[in-house]
């Protein structure tokens, strides 16, 4: 109980980047599962997501879902899908009350050869800044209804919340890419990590010094397999991916990886969820994992809550994850 009350208070108190806003901001509580609005009074549309911090300022980017949830025929497993609504972007300095900047991505109409049409999917955005470009850069998987298209797209900015120029796609390496995280490293480099192969591996690579393109370094972790929705963080020089299962839009349980080097050899690690629910990751998906400042071992877990029939009315889990003898340990807490 003092562990799980201790987790539940650094959450509470969690701060906007000290090192650059130079104040701690104590966060109200949002209480997970529920609607979360934006200063407008707005249901916040992003989902899949992930967060960039710059200047002071989180900007939360994601997928767009709106209009009537159906389902594509023909699929073997329960494939809902609503038009493809490009990319929002949302901004806060509190991590609580969150400003609607606009759509940083947008979706393209009538024009089925382009990925970024309606028809298509446009799933799991995440942006990391260049400092040698001093550009945003945005990687989002794109793909068609059935998944045979699989591929990795990107776009750029010079403002963090947009408008985003949408470049083109491609399968890194030749290889399919689907559920797709970013992760920049503290030497600069950054690196794409997807899943691939019909999601029979997990891969990672390393991308070029603009960030727009991927490089020939890359690495296959054979043994997650049947793994999506990656997340990944770093912590005492060790590098964490937590994965789910795939089994559509219902929840099942995560699993966690770790290795000394992100293009090198990866040990699946158990579930890092714990306690009531964790079976199912609380009933959601994870899309990314946020190292909070002034808490060395205390990271902000990112999940969705997907509601597959209606999935406009999906919901967001953010949670605290902490370190606990070299392992991940998410707890649920109600805000």
């Amino acid at each position: 109980m003092k562990k799980y009350l201790m987790a539940f208070l650094l959450f509470a108190n969690l701060c906007c980047d000290a090192q650059q806003a130079g104040k701690h901001v104590e966060i109200p509580p949002m209480p997970n599962g529920k609607v979360w609005k934006d200063t407008k009074g707005n249901p916040i549309n992003a989902h899949g997501g992930g967060l960039l911090a710059h200047n002071g300022i989180y900007y939360w980017f994601g997928e767009i879902k709106k209009g009537k949830t159906w389902l594509v025929p023909d699929q073997q497993w329960e494939d809902y899908r609503v038009p493809a609504g490009g990319v929002s972007c949302y901004s806060s300095e509190d991590m609580h009350t969150w400003k609607y900047e606009g759509i940083a991505l947008p979706s393209v109409t009538g024009n089925a050869k382009h990925d970024l049409d309606t028809s298509k999917v446009i799933e799991r955005p995440k942006v990391i800044y260049n400092k040698r470009t001093k550009k945003f850069v945005m990687w989002m998987h794109v793909d068609a209804n059935d998944y045979s298209y699989s591929q990795a797209g990107v776009a750029v900015s010079d403002k963090p919340a947009g408008p985003y120029t949408y470049l083109g796609s491609v399968k890194p390496n030749g290889q399919m890419s689907r559920d797709i995280t970013l992760y920049k490293d503290d030497d600069e480099k950054a690196y794409i990590i997807y899943a691939s192969e019909s999601n029979k591996t997990m891969q990672v690579c390393l991308l070029s010094d603009d960030y727009l393109s991927p490089t020939t370094s890359y690495t296959r972790i054979t043994s997650a397999i049947n793994r999506e929705a990656p997340a990944v963080f770093k912590y005492n020089k060790k590098y964490y991916l937590i994965t789910s299962d795939c089994t559509g839009w219902s929840p099942n349980p995560a699993t966690f990886a770790v290795a000394d080097s992100l293009l090198g050899e990866w040990t699946q690690g158990g579930d890092p969820c714990t306690g009531t629910g964790a079976e199912t990751t609380f009933q959601s998906q994870s899309t990314y994992v946020l190292p909070m400042p002034g808490q060395p071992n205390t990271f902000l877990f990112m999940a969705d809550r997907w509601n597959k029939t209606n999935l406009e009315d999906s919901r967001y889990i953010w949670l605290p994850l902490q370190m606990v003898n070299g392992k991940p340990v998410i707890k649920w807490v109600d805000k």
